[in-house]
């Protein structure tokens, strides 16, 4: 996680002005953040707020309308010349965004591929790296997740948390310096839940970078450096968890830390200080 002098650095992600519409409606509106290196970002909000379709703007899966994101200094998407912004080449854009690593909601495994098959891939295809190095970085990628034994295991022999598991090893093996995460537990059972969240929380630890949408918010209060909460596609308020969760200032993230709380949901585990 984060220090006290991590704000300090220049972030490893900026946003400035970001707007997304989809027709007539305004998903994202002037949404201007920052994260730093080590940063823990969990994004908050209610159904509909904008959260999945920022980070996927942050990783170029949705093309912002207005505005400006910068991955380590270089613009995503975009460039200026002297008639306007235009569209960035594929290879420009593959080259911003090369050290973002994402987990989505799903896992996205192919079936008829072993975890460690399903993990080397990307190594192989796009980083073009042999067989013996991507088995290699394969399989320090699953035991970094708690999984070196399931190296042969297809994905149908794996439970849901495992394939979460395996999902984030193949971001990992990628070698990110930022960890996105779309809702990673969302389509869990509830009891397998806390396997993926243990791993994140371990990487948290180890000082990975992650921007983290999620509806747990006992694990938001407990590893995120700063929260965010976003409704109507604004961001309305962020800051540090035992701030925000105790404290909060908007009226409507009061209406929405209750609405959760009404129902059993926040902080089951820990609440926060």
């Amino acid at each position: 996680m984060a220090d006290t002098s991590t704000q300090s650095a220049e972030p490893i992600i900026r946003i400035r002005g970001l707007t997304k519409i989809f027709g007539q409606f305004t998903a994202l509106q002037s949404i201007d953040l920052d994260i730093f290196p080590s940063e823990v970002v969990c994004i908050i909000g209610p159904s509909g707020s904008g959260k999945s379709t920022l980070l996927r703007c942050v990783s170029f899966l949705e093309e912002h309308t207005e505005g400006e994101i910068t991955i380590e200094g270089r613009p995503l998407g975009f460039v200026q010349t002297p008639s306007g912004r235009v569209r960035d080449s594929e290879r420009g854009i593959d080259e911003t965004r090369r050290n973002l690593g994402m987990v989505f909601q799903h896992f996205n495994l192919w079936p008829h591929m072993t975890a460690l098959g399903n993990i080397t891939l990307g190594l192989r295809l796009t980083k073009k790296m042999s067989r013996a190095e991507a088995d290699k970085l394969g399989r320090e990628a699953l035991a970094r997740v708690g999984l070196a034994d399931k190296a042969d295991r297809h994905p149908g022999q794996l439970s849901g948390g495992q394939q979460q598991r395996v999902a984030i090893a193949r971001a990992l093996a990628m070698g990110p310096h930022v960890m996105l995460f779309d809702e990673p537990t969302s389509a869990l059972d509830p009891q397998l839940v806390g396997e993926v969240l243990d791993t994140m929380s371990t990487l948290a630890r180890e000082g990975m970078t992650m921007m983290i949408v999620t509806h747990e918010m006992g694990f938001a209060a407990q590893a995120a450096d700063r929260v965010v909460f976003m409704d109507n596609g604004r961001i309305i308020e962020q800051g540090p968890p035992q701030e925000l969760f105790v404290n909060p200032k908007s009226a409507r993230l009061q209406e929405f830390l209750n609405t959760w709380k009404q129902r059993n949901l926040l902080f089951s585990n820990t609440e926060p200080a």
